[in-house]
């Protein structure tokens, strides 16, 4: 059968790292008040004029270039974003251009911090039906233009970034040893949109709106949910939970990752965090992460990679990933 092999990943940050000291001189909030609650010293954050298509870009290129691949390789570029440059066209299609792709497909994906995983689940489904060979799929956000920076709840939880991955078609026997994608499973509940949500859009207020969020009660639903999903996968592909090698989660809060870790009963050395570091940066989390543990050398050629994500809407997916 067919499978979506990952055969190269990149990542790019902003310049411009704020420090929770930083954004203690500028509201009634400190390191000690940050770091209790959510486990963030620092965040990236784009300066003025630098836009979520040029974060997106830096992690397209160098993933092409991690992957040995020319652009016009690509069949398609996928980019789950929240924050896109413009209502329209696609932020995917400004990095198009900017690469030089003159042929295929590009669009977004809009789950907010599970958009990586819807995006991956896409490009899969196209893959494996032939409609595609080889797919660009990225997670790229501003979310600092979205914050209320007078509301410390919000606003210190969050950063900029991307992250993306290059998949392409490989032959597999259809088991668990194949290489590859070995299932995605996405998840949405919008009974749930009071929880987390921005204040604006094109249609109700012509604003793009703050982000908006009741953090006691997404604690509750996340940690259940990223649960769910995560057995719904390793179910599917019919593997004990133990035969992971590592756990991508979307970087919300290490409060968060560390109650999933014991809902789910996981040693937390499998659990790759870059919280501390990056913050929240939605549907870019999870690539970097993924990105942070390939690069340091922790995640290797054949091991079982579980990625998992939850966002506003609310929407959570996962995805079992064969190294």
């Amino acid at each position: 059968m067919i499978r979506s092999r990952v055969i190269g990943c990149g990542a790019f940050l902003p310049a411009n790292i704020v420090t929770n000291d930083d954004l203690a001189k500028r509201m009634d909030t400190s390191d000690e008040w940050i770091v209790a609650r959510t486990g963030i010293r620092q965040r990236y954050i784009a300066v003025e004029g630098q836009k979520t298509s040029d974060l997106a870009l830096g992690a397209a290129r160098e993933a092409l270039a991690d992957a040995g691949i020319a652009v016009d390789a690509l069949d398609m570029i996928i980019c789950a974003t929240t924050t896109p440059d413009e209502s329209f066209p696609a932020t995917a299609t400004v990095v198009q251009s900017r690469l030089g792709m003159t042929s295929g497909a590009a669009f977004d994906v809009q789950a907010v911090c599970s958009g990586f995983i819807y995006g991956l689940s896409i490009a899969d489904s196209l893959i494996r039906t032939g409609s595609a060979r080889t797919i660009l799929v990225i997670g790229a956000e501003t979310m600092s233009r979205l914050l209320d920076w007078n509301d410390r709840a919000t606003c210190v939880l969050f950063g900029d970034g991307a992250g993306a991955v290059v998949l392409q078609a490989c032959e597999g026997k259809g088991d668990n040893c194949d290489q590859g994608v070995l299932n995605t499973k996405l998840f949405s509940d919008g009974r749930l949109h009071d929880l987390l949500y921005a204040d604006g859009g094109v249609s109700s207020t012509q604003t793009a709106g703050k982000l908006r969020m009741q953090g006691k009660e997404v604690f509750k639903h996340a940690v259940t949910n990223i649960s769910a999903a995560v057995h719904a996968s390793v179910e599917a592909a019919g593997i004990p939970l133990s035969d992971i090698d590592w756990f991508v989660p979307h970087q919300a809060n290490q409060r968060i990752l560390d109650g999933t870790a014991r809902k789910l009963g996981l040693d937390p050395a499998k659990v790759v965090s870059t919280v501390a570091l990056h913050g929240n940066t939605s549907a870019a989390s999870v690539p970097l992460a993924l990105v942070t543990a390939v690069r340091d050398g922790r995640i290797k050629r054949g091991d079982l990679v579980l990625l998992e994500a939850m966002g506003g809407g609310f929407t959570w997916a996962a995805a079992l990933i064969r190294w």
